[in-house]
């Protein structure tokens, strides 16, 4: 099958671009013929703030990229479409709805003979804007089938639209760099990932217990105001390290190897590879029970879980992780994940949605 997925890839960072390159390889390893359609430009600043691309790829760069797509350019889009009209099969990767109105240019220019799946990533934003649910609404009506990561997205996805729609747990993309630390208790927490409002860094600074420390590694969506003024104001300042800005992945182990344990107190979730990341360097995890995160912990035998939005509960949990022995013995329960499963089991999802086949 000749395949084109639309999406972010090297220079461009993170999780979606990882994700992307990731299954490019996965696909062209199964036989088929697969070129990724990426961006050389594919936000303007105002409406991502941070850092967008990198210097050095994180990960085996796919080599049958082209990247001309634009965000300044639409002409572009649509050229783009009709260049895939030869496919079988076009993969739209939806990251944020602000790139619908580029993907609406793209199928503008293939026509209706080559059947579009929009991979939704996120059917709608955690932090939701007025524009969201129109815009995606108006991809989900044009396209033939839809990729959802959860049965909940897959639930948004169904209200806005009657295209098909197939559910598959995100598989493992980050790049394998792990390398288990020593079992030496710290006293000390990792955050690690982009900071936003859902993610709930505020929820687990004013849980942080008296005797642990943190450190906060990641960019800060929303600059970093707010959060220095709430550790002011909780005396936190000689125990919280906030390492702003992309964390490049030769970092990545170092930051888990000083860490006890991740800690994710998401007051919402899709799925995250963090989980996976850090079992991957041997160090339990804290969670949330939301989204897929209560699926990759196995509460009491590689971290803990804990219920959602209340600062109580966490430090609860905190305290109970610290408790003589339990670090030991949570981080003996870690396994690092076997990728091939998940893989497996997305590309044949991913595949039967464009096909209608169960």
């Amino acid at each position: 099958m000749r395949i084109a997925i639309v999406g972010p890839t090297y220079p461009y960072k993170g999780g979606g671009a990882q994700h992307t390159t990731e299954l490019a390889h996965r696909l062209a390893a199964l036989g088929h013929d697969v070129v990724i359609e990426s961006w050389r430009a594919q936000y303007p600043s105002f409406l991502y703030p941070g850092q967008q691309t990198i210097s050095a790829p994180e990960g085996t760069p796919y080599p049958a990229t082209a990247r001309r797509l634009d965000w300044r350019r639409p002409d572009g889009w649509f050229a783009a479409g009709r260049r895939m009209r030869a496919a079988d099969l076009v993969v739209l990767a939806v990251l944020s709805p602000v790139q619908v109105p580029a993907y609406l240019g793209i199928l503008a220019g293939l026509g209706r003979r080559t059947p579009a799946l929009a991979l939704c990533h996120n059917v709608l934003p955690h932090e939701r804007k007025p524009y969201d649910r129109p815009l995606m609404k108006a991809l989900l009506k044009r396209v033939d089938a839809v990729l959802a990561h959860s049965e909940e997205q897959a639930g948004l996805a169904r209200a806005l639209a009657p295209t098909p729609v197939r559910v598959a747990g995100l598989p493992p993309h980050l790049p394998s760099a792990g390398a288990a630390g020593d079992a030496e208790v710290r006293g000390r927490l990792l955050f690690f990932g982009m900071v936003r409002p859902y993610k709930g860094l505020d929820l687990l600074l004013r849980a942080l217990p008296d005797d642990v420390s943190l450190t906060v590694a990641g960019e800060f969506w929303g600059g970093l105001d707010e959060t220095e003024a709430l550790i002011r104001e909780l005396g936190l300042g000689d125990r919280v390290e906030l390492r702003p800005g992309y964390v490049p992945a030769d970092d990545v182990p170092k930051l888990f190897a000083a860490a006890d344990a991740l800690v994710l107190p998401y007051r919402s979730a899709t799925a995250s590879q963090n989980v996976w990341l850090a079992h991957e360097h041997g160090v339990p995890v804290i969670a949330t029970r939301v989204g897929a995160l209560a699926d990759h912990v196995t509460d009491g035998v590689d971290g803990l879980l804990v219920e959602p939005g209340d600062a109580g509960a966490l430090r609860a949990a905190i305290e109970r992780f610290y408790v003589s022995g339990e670090p030991e013995r949570l981080r003996s329960g870690v396994k690092a994940v076997d990728p091939e499963p998940f893989w497996s089991a997305y590309t044949a999802a991913l595949l039967g949605a464009s096909t209608g086949r169960a």
